[in-house]
């Protein structure tokens, strides 16, 4: 997308809600791969939002980052997803886990930053969460969120990417213990779904669901959705051909009224309630079926005297 029709949008965005308590997110695929990028943060800035980037880290060099930083960017998410074998086995690239690492000794270093780090917990690294975190300790990154692998897209066919009952509720577990233990880098799980008894232990404050209350999108095509990774079938409108602002009070019924989803088997769940649902890149909304519940699935293992670490 070029550059200007993005920054058109938000530029019509702050003439009705107030830029300085919006960030501006920047996503991917691989941000990093604009040559632009810093212009278009700093003309972000211009307009008075924030702005932050998600990033694999590959193309983050020492002055990479200083020409983000100086133009105005608050916050930075590289990933890491384990050891350099199973790093470099999920990015498909031998050099990856090398290069992750340094951009996180980068940000780590750069104390007007916001950083963190983000690890797909899979079948591959559920064993590998504390030698992960000594490295990540060593980097003096302070911050780690961790996260479980939606199966959607690729994802859907790989049996490897895909935790357990039993390994789910060994991570959350070990989340709980890193917390209680106040260990650097502190970490959380991710905001991904309901969590039930590990509401409150696993990361800070309750499950909410904040895509399309909270959280707008705009795809590489244009398209006015949530979460980028939520299905497309979900997607409120384009901003080649629609008015960002008129999408967003007109539309996005889907997400702000959610009683569509009490199907299946959150028709009769007793934490309906708590969750609506689950996050909503769990829902195959043409379908209109959940790809999965983590609640459900830590409950049906959670008295299994299993080895959390055993496969499958």
């Amino acid at each position: 997308m070029p550059a200007e029709d993005f920054l058109g949008v938000t530029e019509l965005i702050s003439h009705v809600q107030n830029p300085s308590e919006i960030t501006v997110v920047m996503t991917g695929g691989e941000p990093l791969l604009r040559s632009d990028l810093a212009d278009v943060g700093r003309k972000l800035r211009d307009q008075g939002y924030r702005w932050s980037l998600v990033t694999n880290g590959y193309n983050l060099t020492h002055n990479r980052l200083n020409e983000l930083a100086n133009a105005g960017l608050g916050a930075i998410t590289v990933s890491l997803d384990g050891l350099a074998t199973q790093h470099n086995w999920l990015r498909n690239n031998p050099d990856s886990f090398r290069r992750a690492t340094e951009a996180i000794r980068l940000v780590a270093r750069n104390r007007r930053l916001n950083a963190d780090v983000v690890t797909c917990v899979n079948q591959r690294n559920i064993n590998l969460l504390p030698e992960i975190q000594e490295i990540l300790g060593d980097t003096g990154i302070r911050k780690w969120r961790l996260f479980t692998i939606t199966p959607i897209g690729r994802a859907a066919g790989i049996d490897d990417l895909s935790l357990s009952g039993e390994q789910l509720n060994y991570l959350l577990t070990f989340i709980e213990k890193n917390r209680k233990s106040r260990m650097i880098p502190e970490a959380s799980f991710s905001c991904e779904s309901y969590l039930g008894n590990y509401e409150g232990k696993a990361r800070e404050g309750f499950f909410f669901c904040r895509a399309g209350i909270h959280i707008g999108s705009i795809l590489a095509d244009g398209g006015i959705s949530a979460c980028p990774n939520i299905d497309r079938n979900l997607v409120q409108g384009n901003i080649y051909r629609d008015d960002f602002n008129e999408i967003w009070d007109k539309r996005f019924l889907p997400f702000r009224n959610r009683t569509w989803t009490k199907i299946h088997e959150c028709s009769g769940c007793g934490q309906y309630r708590y969750c609506e649902g689950n996050g909503m890149h769990w829902w195959d909304y043409e379908g209109q079926r959940m790809y999965g519940c983590n609640w459900q699935k830590a409950q049906s293992q959670s008295s299994v005297k299993r080895s959390p670490l055993s496969r499958g």
